[in-house]
């Protein structure tokens, strides 16, 4: 474990992005073991998530009447609105010596745009079973790869897509069946006593443009950024397969410095399941 007295921690800021449906509040307990090993952290609430989310005007009723149906409130989100979100956080950080930057899942297209568009303020980008868009560069691209064939999460989908603006889940549903769909594609080794305090802590509404709108990076601005990518082993929703793939196809784009790889046990929310473990593998 890290000495949290070693220069590789002081001076270190850690920037977090959360994933699709997710918020800052969710690496709080990352954030603790991080200080405790002597660095300091700060998570972005992309646009469209956290407790300020907006939500369909029915989620929170009984019967959630027009889930299905309800133009998203995020339904103008655009990738560059999560971009500068991210930008805004690392300009306000960068007296740091040290800045890295750490993505997981859907925010690895923010994040690398971030990057891309001022690769001054990032020392290191650390992506945590997240999409990297320098081979292919829509996420959709790659969820629907042949080598995400085995991904879970799929039913979890409400509606249509297009028609609502957003890939909306529930949450709050009361079908069992669901709530342990939700469970084995995204925390399935987070105890069972804890799972249900997690999702209702999830927002309902992920911003369309995060998975489709293109994400372009370049090899001198974005490529110039040392990278590390943290494959989450026994992941249901991204499979080591489609990590592996985005690894490849990134290294091949920037052939003269290629990932860094490393490999935690377990699920897609290693924040949930094991935070000090991550807090640990960011800091090596």
């Amino acid at each position: 474990m890290t000495d949290p007295s070693s220069s590789s921690s002081r001076g270190t800021v850690v920037v977090f992005v959360h994933g699709a449906w997710h918020g800052s509040a969710q690496w709080a307990a990352t954030q603790r073991a991080l200080a405790g090993l002597g660095a300091a952290s700060v998570a972005v609430d992309l646009p469209g998530h956290g407790f300020d989310a907006p939500l369909p005007s029915g989620y929170l009723q009984p019967g959630q009447p027009g889930l299905l149906t309800e133009r998203s409130a995020l339904a103008t989100v655009t990738t560059d609105d999560c971009a500068a979100a991210v930008l805004d956080t690392l300009r306000r950080v960068r007296h740091h010596r040290r800045v890295v930057l750490v993505a997981h899942s859907a925010g690895g297209g923010p994040a690398s745009l971030a990057a891309e568009r001022a690769p001054e303020l990032v020392d290191e980008i650390v992506y945590l079973s997240a999409f990297v868009p320098a081979g292919r560069p829509r996420f959709s691209d790659y969820l629907d790869s042949p080598e995400n064939a085995t991904a879970r999460g799929g039913r979890l989908n409400l509606g249509d897509p297009g028609e609502l603006g957003a890939v909306r889940i529930n949450p709050l549903s009361q079908d069992p069946a669901y709530v342990e769909e939700l469970r084995q594609t995204h925390y399935h080794d987070t105890p069972v006593d804890r799972f249900d305090r997690w999702r209702s802590a999830l927002s309902p509404d992920l911003p369309l443009a995060i998975p489709t709108t293109p994400v372009v990076v370049t090899a001198r601005r974005w490529g110039r950024v040392p990278r590390t990518f943290l494959r989450c082993a026994d992941d249901r929703a991204l499979p080591a397969a489609v990590q592996d793939l985005m690894i490849a196809e990134a290294d091949r784009a920037v052939p003269g410095d290629p990932f860094t790889v490393r490999t935690l046990p377990g699920s897609h929310s290693p924040f949930a399941a094991r935070p000090r473990e991550l807090a640990a593998a960011l800091l090596p």
